[in-house]
């Protein structure tokens, strides 16, 4: 797609696998963020993890493994809740460790049952040996994002200030809300092997909580959290394949060196002193 800008096949596909991921999941930072329930991304990244794993043990295709039981988790989120009567983030917390626990179990019986298994590319990422099909699947998951957000801002708007009064206003909180949790469980699935399950929580708070130190309202929260995001993840990506770095692991050290600077910077940090 942008090789009229890189001619360079290796460049090209990180950069472009950077743009995506980073696009999609910083609209979703957005969300996660202002719904309070930042647990998801290390839950939703660790239950692509075990996916992965699982899927490589019985011989099947690591995405496509990574991506269902992502949806799984997703879907069994909110039922969960609801029956045993816990706090959403007490739910993600038992789910994180469940996956975590099954993502390990599998791991280490295919390297006890000599399998080989390397699981570097699912902790870490490796943006250079992606297919062009998985890009595009990034490509298709960020304009789904963009067109959920823009259909359903109004509802998501109010589920945000108060998800109980949405319900009582009439609207369908349940629908929208399973519709993030859906673009969530996809998009994590389809990162994971860019930036890896260990860092793909950065990419999912990181982008908003820069964008949330200068801007007062959600809607401007959509726009400066992508352009950040994006900005950060290119530049990332393009001195990781230069000098040989790590893209994933660089560019996540850029993105806090950048949260650190706008906390600085920010006007929110300015204390006003009342006279009496």
């Amino acid at each position: 797609m942008l090789e009229f800008i890189f001619p360079n096949n290796v460049m090209c596909h990180a950069v472009e696998a950077m743009l995506f991921a980073s696009l999609g999941c910083a609209l979703l930072s957005v969300l996660i963020t202002q719904m309070n329930i930042s647990s998801i991304g290390f839950t939703m990244s660790h239950a692509a993890f075990a996916g992965g794993s699982v899927g490589a043990f019985f011989g099947y295709a690591v995405l496509p493994s990574a991506v269902l039981v992502s949806i799984l988790t997703a879907f069994l989120m909110g039922p969960l809740s609801d029956r045993t009567r816990m706090h959403t983030d007490t739910t993600l917390g038992v789910l994180f460790g469940t996956t975590m626990a099954v993502a390990i179990f599998f791991i280490a019986l295919m390297q006890g049952t000599g399998k080989g298994f390397d699981a570097s590319s699912l902790l870490y990422g490796n943006v250079i040996s992606l297919y062009r099909e998985e890009i595009y699947a990034l490509v298709i998951i960020s304009l789904l994002i963009v067109i959920f957000l823009s259909v359903f801002y109004k509802e998501i708007t109010a589920i945000v200030f108060h998800k109980r009064l949405a319900e009582i206003a009439g609207i369908r909180v349940k629908p929208v809300y399973y519709g993030i949790l859906f673009l969530i469980s996809v998009m994590v699935a389809l990162s994971i092997p860019i930036v890896g399950g260990l860092l793909l929580y950065v990419w999912l708070v990181t982008p908003a909580a820069i964008a949330y130190q200068f801007c007062n309202t959600m809607r401007n929260m959509f726009i400066m959290a992508p352009a950040v995001a994006v900005i950060m993840s290119i530049f990332g990506a393009l001195i990781g394949v230069q000098y040989s770095l790590p893209v994933g692991p660089l560019t996540a050290v850029l993105f806090s060196g950048m949260f650190v600077i706008a906390v600085a910077v920010s006007p929110k940090r300015k204390v006003v002193i009342h006279k009496h």
